[in-house]
């Protein structure tokens, strides 16, 4: 898989400080609000994990699984594979997504949980693809802005591989454009 690899773009010890400062910047905020926080299946699962171990707070969780790719592209419809089983009504949820690309899925996601009476909807995105956006909509915490590029590892995926990288790097163009 590593020769798939073009580059890394952020090493797994990058992306465990910078979760260590989200992590400390969200239980100062969610220390007495019991939210929900939202997994975003399946890229954000593994960023999820790694988060959920740091914050130090009372939580729920929960999974959902909305979509809006097909193999590297985006669609631009997005579809709800999975939905939530808790009532977000009343309660904060804090979204936890592995990347804001175009921003569809998560304006999407946002808009729904809204829809559904949430107290409070806030996003924890570990990467932001802002030259990608087409919808305006940004994470309310973000590890890191990055360029561009098509992105694999630590969660994200091309055709359902790498995600198993400790670190996000760039996948060859060779790759994806065969």
């Amino acid at each position: 898989m590593n020769n798939d690899i073009e580059r890394i773009l952020i090493s797994q010890d990058q992306i465990e400080q910078r979760e260590d400062e989200l992590a400390t910047e969200l239980t100062a905020k969610y220390q007495d609000q019991f939210p929900i926080v939202v997994s975003v299946l399946t890229g954000a699962m593994i960023f999820t994990s790694d988060m959920l171990k740091r914050l130090n707070f009372k939580l729920n969780v929960d999974l959902v699984d909305v979509s809006s790719y097909a193999g590297a592209n985006s669609t631009g419809e997005v579809e709800l594979v999975q939905d939530l089983k808790s009532n977000v009504a009343g309660r904060p949820v804090l979204v936890m997504e592995d990347i804001i690309d175009t921003g569809r899925t998560l304006a999407y996601l946002v808009q729904l949980l809204k829809d559904r009476g949430a107290k409070s909807v806030e996003v924890c995105a570990l990467l932001d693809k802002p030259e990608r956006r087409e919808v305006e909509i940004d994470g309310d915490y973000v590890g890191f802005k990055t360029p561009n590029e098509f992105l694999v590892g630590y969660g994200l995926d091309y055709n359902n591989l790498y995600r198993n990288l400790p670190y996000v790097g760039i996948l060859k163009r060779s790759v994806y454009e065969q």
